[in-house]
């Protein structure tokens, strides 16, 4: 079973902001046609004012695409859950049902789709730094924090790893996906609160947090080339636990677990990151109450 797809993360939106870089930067921004009329959420500037201009740079502002355009205007992007963007030659039209807008450039035309019926998408319109400023949630940057940085981040409010590593506001760019790698890598349970970390689990948190982000992100150039992202997914080939339950770990060959809540769901290995003990998932713990298993070896594994 697959639960929702996540949000593209610091990876992904890093790739999609370079290759859409070589492409669009010094080129001129013809139009915006929007198909769908609740991806614009802002009425002043009038996206008409975006027509025309040079774009002068592509940057990322946590999981959003900021395309600046000459005279200071910008184009910010928020993909959310669904949304992904394809590369087409000039002239390309939004396709029928998932298509929500379509970006034409002298050089050609980036396309905006979202495969779900919950139109999630965002597309701001905004003039000068401090307006893309306020957009952004304010969570540091992990590849950029120092370790004394990153710890005060994370000590600075007390929730489970998993919570403070997907919360925008206190680490930027990292959701579902990234921080189940991170988790593991880290060998910390995703249960586990921030308030209660050591210094030597905070410096495994963090070493490990620009690991995975580094090597995702080097690995994602690399799948991609010349090309264009064209496969944004939050299940990849070479994951160690996201996205693989019930199949083994690759470090130790136990099998993957999960627990599920609302559409998402983390992944976890019992034996690398919690001691071998199973975390409870709600819906099944309430289900079968003393049956629930509490550790691997009372299930089996």
């Amino acid at each position: 079973m697959r639960y929702r797809r996540p949000v593209p993360e610091l990876p992904d939106v890093t790739v999609y902001c370079e290759c859409l870089a070589r492409r669009i930067v010094g080129a001129t921004l013809v139009r915006v046609s929007v198909v769908s009329p609740n991806l614009l959420r802002t009425a002043e500037p009038p996206l008409g004012a975006a027509h025309g201009r040079a774009v002068t740079g592509v940057s990322r502002v946590g999981k959003r695409i900021v395309v600046a355009l000459e005279g200071d205007l910008h184009l910010v992007l928020h993909l959310m859950i669904a949304g992904r963007l394809r590369w087409r030659p000039a002239g390309a039209k939004a396709p029928g049902r998932i298509g929500l807008a379509a970006f034409e450039f002298s050089t050609g035309t980036l396309l905006l789709t979202e495969a779900s019926t919950h139109k999630r998408a965002s597309l701001h319109v905004v003039a000068g730094a401090a307006a893309v400023a306020a957009l952004d949630p304010g969570g540091i940057e992990p590849l950029e924090a120092t370790p004394e940085r990153f710890r005060a981040a994370l000590k600075a409010g007390n929730h489970t790893l998993k919570r403070a590593l997907t919360d925008p506001r206190t680490l930027s760019g990292i959701g579902n996906s990234y921080s189940d790698e991170i988790l593991h890598r880290a060998r910390l349970s995703p249960l586990a609160l921030t308030s209660r970390l050591g210094d030597e689990e905070v410096e495994r948190l963090h070493a490990a947090t620009r690991a995975i982000l580094t090597e995702w992100t080097e690995r994602l150039r690399a799948e991609t080339g010349d090309g264009f992202p064209e496969k944004v997914t939050a299940f990849r080939d070479g994951m160690a636990v996201h996205g693989r339950y019930k199949q083994a770990c690759p470090d130790c060959g136990a099998p993957v677990q999960r627990i599920v809540y609302a559409e998402h769901e983390t992944n976890y290995c019992a034996r690398c990151q919690t001691g071998g003990r199973l975390l409870a998932d709600r819906a099944l713990s309430r289900l079968l109450r003393s049956d629930w298993p509490r550790t691997l070896e009372e299930m089996g594994g």
